[in-house]
């Protein structure tokens, strides 16, 4: 009796599997459904009255791959032998559905991703609803890891070698129709009809044995070590993925290894090949990193684990923004896309107009492109009313403030929203470095004052920080959460402090690009270190985007709050030179770099007149490690200082936030695999040799004593 995929058999003797696991909303590979799938292939297999299957899902997805809660537990423990034949398991299951003599279909009627598409691949004969919804892909390479079910063998022998790579390196989704023209699956039909077709092809023809299991089998497009085809493939497929991923990410080597070595051989040595590599991806300390905060904690997130118990459910359907710039309007865009009302409001009604108009050239975009209905795209514009009447905004859920970092101006604002709107439920601040507690002293009511952290662009930016004041109550945090997850953005929760957690940290990335500069650095070595280290780009292009004049601002104010406290940094005497030079960024065609119009951006020569170029450069091993440490170390400052109250949030925030590189799993996962103890004694080293900047915080010394991490203690905490 199988608990997790319900199994019938037709007059026909044809059997219907229907993956349908209890208590989930979505299907996905665990023990138990690997267990029960297996049992019922071998039946399917020996029972001489069954004549083929047919494999479908009994929720609205299909499947959505392998339960990566199993996945990350494994990772990095088990033995190369254990971890191997774990591996090679789901390989020999679906080895053994497609030589059984017994013809499989799937019926494929809804979302089928990662583990759940390679079962269809093992398939002899696919139907997909033809629905454009409809979402298909191998996308383990997002996590650090390869498909490890035959997908690096299957699809290249379905769509061709390179058509493969370009889905395999990348993860990206496909949908029925885009596989249907590249021969993933075999037919297209209503959805209440897909199931009928399988049987149908079983009943109709049936054939049990694949077409790379026949006599004389072709890899479409070319196959061999020799053909001109797969040499240029792999030729530039080896050279892109250098440049794309700096040698960083090796799931993605991996992939290009399986798929290169794999088609040259028959599938059992090739499943093998695959099994092999993937059990070396998994061996590997950053794969469990991977897992853990791109997609287990990422995922916590998303569903408000942080949120506090207790508190009734909170929906805003009228929402406020003061501040129509780009902040702001991005915020107006996708909380109308969410489906609430927004009152955006302005000091003219141009530029209010003007925000507006931000949301209309992303419509527009979307219905060109064939991603937004034109219909629905009216609609979400006609939710967002531009205002310069603080009376508009009296209804009103929720208020966030987006307007300029200057602290008279905030109060301001949020002084007359107080007279429009007294029994707000809640306000919040966009403010990227200005304390919250201070700024709440602007509202009678700081218990229900928050701050809201978005980051540029707010369309594609998937992280909302949360800031808690000293005043914030438990319910305006619920409040908070449940309003970011109405706009479907992943949040972290963090206590006030200057600069928060993301703006802090990120701002010593930039500030550690200064002090190399600083130091006679040769900046392109400096740029190139940055990405070379994982970060998007380099600290001073970053510098220039972000506008020097606005980190000119911010600095200034810090000094001014702080006074004799406030501590010079290496590369503040740069930013006044440049300042002076009226060199104030991207925005102003000048800064670090030049932005020649039509052309190319390029370094601006005038940095190494200013500050020359040391004749001796040390190596891009030392450059790369000064910036992650960097960060690092102040993350873990953080934690000390309880502005960060979980080290999943550090790493959540610093990978989505900032561009943290990713392939670390964050800064706390970076110290955990480098081992605390090592990470002390390294920025002891870069302490003395750069200065006070690098030193480890008594935390990290304590937890190096007692041989801990940050995990463990984690973990440890969660079992008490």
């Amino acid at each position: 009796m199988t608990v997790t995929i319900k199994f019938e058999v037709d007059s026909d003797g044809i059997a219907l599997l229907t993956i349908d696991l209890p208590g989930r909303s979505m299907n996905v590979i665990n023990a138990a459904v690997s267990r029960d799938l297996s049992e019922l292939i071998e039946k399917v297999a020996t029972d001489p009255a069954i004549k083929g299957a047919v494999i479908t899902s009994g929720k609205p997805a299909f499947l959505a791959g392998a339960d990566l809660d199993m996945l990350g537990s494994q990772a990095g423990s088990a033995s190369v032998a254990d971890m191997f034949k774990a591996a090679y398991a789901m390989n020999g299951q679906m080895r053994r559905m497609e030589t059984c003599g017994k013809p499989f279909a799937a019926a494929i009627n809804g979302l089928a991703m990662g583990g759940g598409l390679e079962i269809t691949l093992a398939c002899h004969y696919r139907v997909c609803a033809d629905d454009p919804k409809i979402q298909l892909a191998l996308p383990e390479v997002k996590v650090g890891l390869l498909p490890g079910g035959g997908g690096t063998q299957r699809l290249p022998r379905l769509m061709g070698v390179q058509a493969s790579l370009m889905l395999l390196v990348k993860g990206d989704s496909i949908s029925p129709q885009q596989a249907k023209a590249g021969n993933v699956v075999h037919e297209l039909a209503p959805l209440s009809e897909i199931v009928a077709r399988a049987k149908a092809w079983i009943r109709e023809k049936g054939d049990p044995v694949q077409p790379w299991d026949k006599k004389g089998f072709k890899v479409p497009g070319g196959e061999g070590a020799f053909n001109p085809g797969i040499v240029q493939t792999f030729t530039g497929g080896n050279a892109m993925v250098q440049k794309e991923t700096l040698g960083n990410y090796p799931a993605v080597q991996a992939i290009l290894s399986c798929v290169y070595e794999g088609h040259q051989v028959p599938m059992d040595a090739a499943l093998r090949i695959e099994s092999r590599y993937f059990t070396k991806l998994m061996m590997d300390p950053s794969s469990k990193a991977m897992i853990r905060s791109l997609f287990l904690n990422k995922q916590a997130a998303d569903k408000l684990a942080r949120r506090p118990k207790g508190v009734d459910k909170f929906q805003v359907k009228t929402l406020g923004v003061l501040g129509a710039g780009m902040m702001g309007a991005g915020i107006a865009y996708v909380s109308a896309q969410a489906g609430m009302d927004v009152i955006l409001l302005d000091t003219t009604i141009e530029a209010a107009e003007k925000g507006k108009a931000y949301s209309q050239g992303l419509v527009d975009k979307g219905v060109q492109r064939g991603k937004v209905n034109a219909e629905k795209g009216q609609a979400l514009l006609d939710r967002i009313k531009p205002t310069t009447s603080y009376d508009d905004l009296k209804g009103c859920d929720l208020v966030i403030e987006a307007v300029f970092e200057n602290r008279e101006i905030k109060d301001g604002v949020t002084r007359k929203t107080e007279a429009a709107i007294p029994n707000l439920p809640v306000f919040a601040s966009n403010t990227s470095t200005l304390p919250i507690t201070g700024l709440a002293k602007s509202f009678s009511r700081p218990q229900d004052f928050i701050g809201l952290h978005f980051f540029s662009p707010v369309d594609r930016m998937p992280l909302v920080e949360i800031i808690m004041g000293k005043e914030t109550s438990q319910e305006t945090l619920a409040r908070a959460m449940d309003y970011v997850g109405q706009i479907r953005k992943t949040p972290i929760v963090v206590n006030d402090s200057r600069g928060f957690y993301t703006s802090r940290c990120f701002g010593t990335y930039v500030a550690e690009g200064l002090a190399m500069l600083a130091d006679g650095l040769v900046p392109a070595l400096i740029e190139n270190g940055g990405k070379q280290a994982g970060m998007p780009v380099g600290p001073l292009d970053v510098g220039d985007a972000v506008s020097i004049e606005l980190g000119y601002k911010v600095r200034e104010q810090t000094k001014k709050d702080l006074g004799d406290a406030y501590k010079p940094a290496p590369g503040d005497h740069i930013v006044d030179k440049l300042m002076e030079l009226g060199r104030l960024g991207k925005k102003a065609g000048k800064g670090y770099y030049e932005y020649p119009e039509g052309g190319k951006k390029f370094l601006w020569p005038g940095l190494t007149e200013n500050w020359p170029s040391a004749a001796d450069q040390p190596d891009v091993a030392e450059v790369k490690k000064r910036f992650l440490y960097r960060q690092a170390v102040e993350a873990a400052r953080c934690l000390e200082e309880n502005v960060l109250t979980d080290p999943a949030d550090g790493d959540i925030g610093a990978i989505f936030g900032w561009g943290f590189a990713p392939f670390t799993g964050g800064p706390f996962s970076l110290i955990d695999a480098v081992g605390v103890e090592a990470f002390v004694r390294e920025c002891d080293r870069l302490a003395q040799q750069y200065g006070a900047r690098f030193a480890p915080p008594k935390l990290l010394r304590d937890m190096a004593a007692r041989g801990e991490t940050f995990y463990g203690r984690k973990a440890k905490a969660a079992a008490e």
